[in-house]
């Protein structure tokens, strides 16, 4: 017997979570309820975060947690309790299968069974930004190793238990060379570890088009954060219905399962919602656990409920559904056929397999890191590049020369396009000449030095190289 934490959330959330719970009881899950209360009324009540402390400590206790959708009031500096939950936890790995039920659902893509894996904890989504001029904004991108070889290697380990023949990896690597290029290479160094799966890498673009034209040529796809964000849902929607996905969130230690969907507030209470994305996180949950075969029952039964066209209202086309219920309804019917396999649609198999044990991360020896210049970021309001060189020259030291300065990325100076069209955020970048070395006391200078000259320095980033090679981005145009 297993001990679970669920939250029953907000909007539909109690509704589709009692027809999952009703659902798992009648498969004989070996599983024991503890519930917690997260969501509006936590929010409302002054808790910023959705969800009391208490409830923190039921969830780590128990490691596992089923939850509806919550609904995150607008405004007031509330918090995204999803987002909160998967770092708090360290649920680096989001799981999103997404299968075609063609004639089922409709779907322009009958042949289509993806599973999309995608990295939870980092990226753009560590979620730090600043205004750092008049006119530009900043988010950073954070990639970092551990992270890379986590959710890489858990969606190889997912490849070979559930039988998977190929995982595919989407970057941006032609363009963020630093980032989606550490993101690359650790695929690069992982998939040599599984001769039997086969592996590819696409531009996330061109792969993103790919995936919306011909799904049927991808089995698991592995990617950073945002694309994975973006790309899963897309996923789902082109299999027929966002309504119908759920996902896993897996960490070291703990994981939650949720339907992809939100709260819906418009129709809650009215025992119209489709519990099918809930019922899947479940599913996967279930598997998590160590109890497939219960897993495979009940979407085996769910499969069985869409072939025999017994629909929730949105799905429920006239001329291929044959009745239309509601929540607790569908719930039934399902329960009805468990036991029973569908006859058109490929039936769900899975092994009686306990939660996937990666090996632990390891530090890796540290390379040479030798510092070999700065970039210092000004707030200037004027439009000529060459001007502000004469103005930046007068901070330069002996070991420490202008050699570049850009705007968003482009190179202006020397040498720009008088095309380009430039803000109030400058980039200088200051190298030694080739018989001197920079050092951080020649940096403090450099910074005293401008603010003397009341140049407004809003931030300076090091150059480094490693292990003799640049770990730092050329400007546009070098």
């Amino acid at each position: 017997m297993t001990k679970i934490t669920i939250a029953k959330g907000d909007g539909i959330g109690p509704e589709i979570m009692d027809a999952t719970l009703a659902i798992l009881k009648a498969a004989g899950a070996q599983i024991e309820f503890e519930e917690i209360e997260v969501g509006e009324k936590v929010y409302l009540a002054g808790n910023t975060s959705g969800i009391a402390k208490e409830a923190w400590d039921v969830i780590t206790n128990n490691k596992v947690f089923l939850k509806a959708p919550i609904t995150t009031p607008q405004g007031g500096g509330y918090k995204s309790l999803n987002v909160t939950t998967r770092k708090f936890l360290g649920l680096y790995s989001n799981i999103r299968p997404c299968r075609s039920l063609h004639p089922y659902i409709s779907t322009k893509h009958p042949i289509m069974d993806v599973v999309i894996i995608r990295e939870n904890e980092e990226d753009l989504y560590a979620g730090i930004e600043h205004q750092q001029t008049d006119e530009v904004v900043q988010c950073l991108k954070l990639i970092s190793r551990p992270g890379c070889e986590k959710i890489i290697r858990y969606a190889f380990e997912y490849a070979k238990q559930q039988n998977r023949k190929k995982v595919t990896c989407f970057t941006k690597d032609n363009i963020m060379k630093q980032t989606d290029g550490l993101f690359r290479k650790v695929f690069n160094e992982i998939a040599i570890e599984y001769p039997n799966i086969d592996n590819e890498h696409w531009i996330i673009d061109i792969g993103a088009a790919k995936l919306a034209d011909e799904p049927e040529q991808f089995d698991v796809i592995v990617m950073p954060n945002l694309y994975g964000d973006i790309l899963s849902d897309i996923a789902a929607q082109i299999t027929g219905s966002v309504g119908l996905a759920g996902s896993a969130n897996i960490g070291e230690t703990c994981a939650m399962f949720e339907a992809i969907h939100g709260s819906a507030p418009t129709i809650a209470g009215q025992n119209i919602a489709n519990p099918s994305g809930l019922i899947h996180g479940a599913i996967l949950m279930l598997n998590h656990i160590g109890q497939g075969k219960v897993a495979e029952k009940i979407e085996n039964a769910w499969l069985k409920t869409l072939e025999d066209g017994i629909h929730t209202f949105d799905i429920y086309q006239p001329g291929n559904s044959k009745k239309q219920v509601g929540t607790k309804e569908f719930a039934e019917a399902v329960i009805a056929n468990l036991n029973q396999t569908p006859t058109t649609l490929k039936a769900a198999a899975y092994n009686n397999t306990s939660a996937l044990q990666l090996p632990k991360y390891k530090r890796r020896v540290a390379q040479k890191k030798e510092l070999v210049g700065v970039d210092v970021f000004i707030h200037w309001g004027g439009e000529d590049p060459n001007t502000l060189a004469e103005l930046v020259k007068k901070i330069e030291l002996t070991d420490a020369k202008l050699s570049m300065i850009t705007n968003r990325g482009i190179k202006v100076w020397p040498e720009g396009f008088k095309e380009t069209f430039c803000t109030d955020h400058w980039r200088c970048r200051f190298k030694p000449s080739k018989e001197h070395t920079i050092e951080k006391s020649d940096i403090i200078e450099l910074l005293k030095i401008a603010n003397d000259n009341q140049i407004d320095v809003i931030k300076t980033e090091n150059l480094y190289d490693f292990d003799g090679k640049a770990a730092y981005s050329l400007g546009q145009g070098q």
